[in-house]
């Protein structure tokens, strides 16, 4: 049976663009890059749990204003929820396929989105922890799974801080963006009930907050490019024009709260993105 064009666009295959930093940092800091490994990872990731993920987020939320990637969201069907889990058993098997630390990676990345939508835990009305879900999972724990996946690492190998330090700072970028991300909803979400990290820190604290985040992750980088001068400075310039848009719009909201809008959303997300993933691209190719 065909999918409907309303569970096509809610799965929101694009969006995953958006989450593509924290996988192409860990290829940048891995030396074996076995190409199958990478496209399969990739497919995985980006192709089937992403996907699912907004799926299923999006058949518990029913959004009648902008989500991420789609200003005018077509309503919901039921065939939303069954597309969205059989993409997650194509990610599971494809996981499995690559090892154990991919598959349960992969499993528990699984259901700590459901835990996030679901109105039985709803971490979504949660700020504090439904945050640090989204930071964790979206940053160190792709990170990590994608050292596994594509080098070969053992779980030893994993718990060093070669790897927990980028994983943990993948998870700070995300930690930075995420309520950014929020900020265009706050009236959805208090119709629905939800209280996102963005809603409790109001307009100008989301900002504030992000902008310390943020400024939080420079000295990790510096730590972790300690003996290589040149990426750390790579990576302050792909971090540059994100944090001179946040810079000016924060301004902008500042003077006029309306200027927090779904559109302004998306192009950070697109900015901010795109740097990165050019930036940890010129590291991996260097």
């Amino acid at each position: 049976m065909p999918l409907t064009r309303s569970t096509l666009e809610h799965l929101r295959f694009p969006f995953s663009y958006f989450l593509l930093p924290p996988f192409v940092f860990a290829l940048s800091q891995i030396e074996s890059r076995p190409l199958d490994r990478v496209l399969l990872l990739f497919a995985v990731l980006h192709l089937a749990v992403y996907p699912a993920s907004n799926g299923f987020n999006s058949y518990y939320d029913r959004d009648e204003g902008p989500i991420g990637g789609v200003e005018n969201p077509r309503a919901v069907t039921g065939d939303l929820l069954w597309a969205s889990l059989a993409l997650d058993a194509l990610g599971l098997l494809g996981a499995a396929w690559m090892g154990s630390i991919p598959f349960v990676a992969i499993l528990l990345y699984g259901l700590a989105s459901k835990a996030y939508s679901h109105p039985a835990i709803r971490l979504k009305s949660r700020p504090i922890v439904g945050a640090l879900v989204v930071a964790v999972f979206q940053g160190a724990v792709v990170y990590l799974t994608t050292v596994a996946a594509v080098a070969g690492a053992s779980p030893s190998e994993l718990m060093t801080a070669e790897h927990l330090l980028p994983a943990g700072l993948s998870s700070l970028l995300l930690a930075a963006g995420y309520p950014l991300t929020q900020i265009y909803q706050h009236d959805e979400d208090d119709q629905r009930g939800d209280l996102t990290l963005s809603r409790l820190l109001g307009l100008r604290g989301t900002f504030v907050f992000s902008g310390a985040v943020a400024l939080i992750t420079l000295p990790g980088f510096y730590l972790h490019f300690a003996a290589d001068p040149a990426g750390f400075a790579i990576v302050c310039a792909g971090l540059a024009p994100a944090g001179l848009y946040v810079g000016l719009w924060g301004r902008a909201v500042f003077r006029d709260p309306a200027a927090a809008g779904f559109r302004r959303t998306m192009r950070l997300n697109l900015l901010s993105s795109t740097a990165l993933i050019v930036t940890f691209a010129a590291l991996a190719l260097r």
